[in-house]
């Protein structure tokens, strides 16, 4: 037989028993002092990034990783136009970070609001030493020379085609990459005498080519956007994870690879 006082107390041992997952599950949703949400333990975050993030993006992983035990981010880098590709596409995928403001443009209903974190400049990549005496962009039209360029439709590409325009240059290519990377392996590799990059990936293999700088007047400003992707499982975390992008310790990491502040 039971007694009232039994029956209230099994009572209070059940209600105790279902709070307990639903304090786990609000333990998870972290936020910080302002609000925000942050990455909640154990999250798993996957970020497409343009190819020429590829060095500073690890180092900025790393220490994002070391901030947030327990998470893992995972990126996977192409040119901008490629990335674009694999979220129509629905590839599974949290945040997206472009080398241009009209390719995010382009997936505004795919994405959250985009926030630029950064900016690059252009230069000449040439061999080491710069044997063929490369000064500027005018040099590029010279016949005895071997010009890669990005496709126009990669934004390297397309800020490259914009500065020679705009001298009028007529520059023929040996060959059109699909990312800065490939530009700057072909002169890497000797494939070519000289190609048109950002400043941080001539700058991450000073070992291998020099840059030439194209004077500011001459020159296209790059911005990079990163913004969250509607399809993402893990909102609240892509959410944190790009804000800490335009936060101060990424920002000291991407200055130091030579990127310019947003």
């Amino acid at each position: 037989m039971t007694t009232p006082f039994t029956r209230r107390r099994a009572a209070a041992l059940v209600t105790a028993a279902l709070l307990v997952p639903l304090a786990a599950c609000g333990a998870d949703d972290e936020k910080d002092a302002a609000g925000t949400p942050t990455t909640a333990p154990g999250a798993r975050l996957t970020v497409l990034a343009a190819a020429s993030l590829t060095d500073v993006f690890k180092t900025a992983g790393a220490a994002y990783e070391r901030a947030h035990p327990g998470t893992k981010v995972t990126f996977s880098f192409a040119g901008s136009q490629e990335l674009a590709a694999q979220v129509r596409q629905g590839a599974p995928a949290d945040a997206l970070v472009t080398a241009d403001t009209k390719t995010m443009d382009g997936l505004e209903s795919d994405t959250g609001t985009p926030t630029v974190i950064a900016k690059n400049r252009l230069v000449i990549a040439t061999a080491e030493g710069n044997p063929e005496e490369i000064t500027g962009l005018k040099d590029l039209t010279r016949k005895d020379l071997k010009v890669v360029l990005a496709a126009p439709e990669v934004p390297v590409g397309r800020y490259g085609k914009q500065v020679l325009d705009a001298q009028k240059l007529h520059v023929r290519p040996v060959s059109q990459e699909p990312n800065v990377r490939a530009v700057l392996s072909k002169v890497e590799l000797g494939e070519a005498d000289a190609g048109i990059v950002y400043r941080t990936d001539a700058e991450s293999a000073t070992d291998k080519v020099d840059a030439v700088d194209i004077p500011d007047a001459q020159n296209a400003v790059a911005s990079y956007p990163a913004a969250t992707l509607r399809q993402s499982a893990h909102a609240d975390a892509a959410a944190a994870f790009v804000k800490w992008l335009g936060g101060p310790e990424a920002q000291k990491i991407l200055g130091a690879a030579g990127f310019q502040q947003p």
